[in-house]
């Protein structure tokens, strides 16, 4: 009987592991609302703000494709690539709530061939490598399906 590996994520306290819907883990600042990620406690990131006191928050789980790339090389360590090297997806998510982007690794089997500007994706949990014992997590963006027709894109006035 095979044994049960650990599911443990690649960074600690960045995101959820065992909750369905996973979420990332941000920090609100309770002087202006200013949302973080990954977490601030030392000092809040709005220039204005003088604020040094924090509330751990759950930032949105659903949000649009604002830029994306691919990663043709191997990133260095202490990544962890599978062997043979693949190249994968990266998505830069605008996420509307917290007024932030963050990026991160698209899904296995999503090219950039498959991605555009608004397309909504939505965070989930997958595994990056495993060892002997554990599974280390990370978290990824996955496509919906749905697209809000590139709204994410200025006009450039020679529209017709």
């Amino acid at each position: 009987m095979p044994e049960t590996k650990t599911r443990k994520p690649v960074v600690e306290g960045w995101f959820t592991v065992d909750e369905h819907p996973p979420a990332l883990l941000g920090s609100r600042c309770t002087g202006c609302g200013t949302v973080s990620f990954p977490k601030e406690t030392v000092f809040c990131r709005n220039p204005v703000c003088q604020s040094t006191r924090f509330a751990e928050t759950r930032l949105s789980r659903i949000g649009t494709i604002w830029s994306y790339t691919d990663a043709r090389y191997q990133p260095p360590a202490p990544y962890v690539a599978a062997d043979p090297y693949t190249p994968f997806a990266i998505a830069a998510v605008a996420l509307d709530n917290e007024q932030m982007v963050v990026m991160g690794q698209v899904v296995g089997g999503v090219g950039v061939e498959e991605l555009h500007l608004g397309d909504e994706v939505e965070l989930v949990v997958d595994t990056l490598f495993e060892d002997g014992e554990h599974e280390y997590l990370v978290w990824k963006w996955r496509p919906t399906g749905r697209s809000n027709g590139g709204a994410t894109s200025r006009p450039t006035g020679t529209e017709r």
